[in-house]
C-alpha cells in the first residue's frame, strides 16, 4: 500500500511562486513512476507532471512547461513541484499520484489519460489575479 500527504498549497498573487510538497510511504516508492495533477472547480483532475524513479525525464502539461519544475529526493520518500509564475488559472487543488507499476515508465499521452493509481487528499491552490 502507498500513503501520499501533499502540503505546500496557498493563496499567492498571480506571477508568485508556490513549493508542493508530498511525503510518500510504502513499499518500492524508489522505483515508482510519482506525479502532480490538479482539478480545478468545475472541471476534470487532470496531468500536470510526472517524473520516473530516477528523476530524469519529467513530462509536463503544456499549460505549465516552462513555469513548472517536478523532482523527487528518495532518500526521503518526497516528491516536489516548484510553480513559478503562477496564473489565475492555475487555482485548483493539487493532487500527488503513484504509479502501481514499478520500474517501467511509459509516455506522457499514457499518464494524461490514465492518472495515476494511488492518490493522496490534495492541496489547494488559488491564484489571485
Amino acid at each position: 500500500q502507498v500513503q501520499l500527504v501533499e502540503s505546500g498549497g496557498g493563496l499567492v498573487q498571480a506571477g508568485g511562486s508556490l513549493r508542493l510538497s508530498c511525503a510518500a510511504s510504502g513499499r518500492t516508492l524508489s522505483s515508482r513512476v510519482m506525479g502532480w495533477f490538479r482539478q480545478a472547480p468545475g472541471k476534470e483532475r487532470e496531468f500536470v507532471a510526472v517524473i520516473r524513479w530516477s528523476g530524469d525525464s519529467p513530462y509536463y502539461a503544456d499549460s505549465v512547461k516552462g513555469r513548472f519544475t517536478i523532482s523527487r529526493d528518495n532518500a526521503k520518500n518526497m516528491v516536489y513541484l516548484q510553480m513559478n509564475s503562477l496564473k489565475p488559472e492555475d487555482t485548483a487543488i493539487y493532487y500527488c499520484g503513484a504509479h502501481r507499476i514499478s520500474g517501467i515508465y511509459y509516455s506522457r499521452s499514457y499518464y494524461e489519460a490514465n492518472g495515476m493509481d494511488y492518490w493522496g487528499k490534495g492541496t489547494l491552490v488559488t491564484v489571485s489575479s
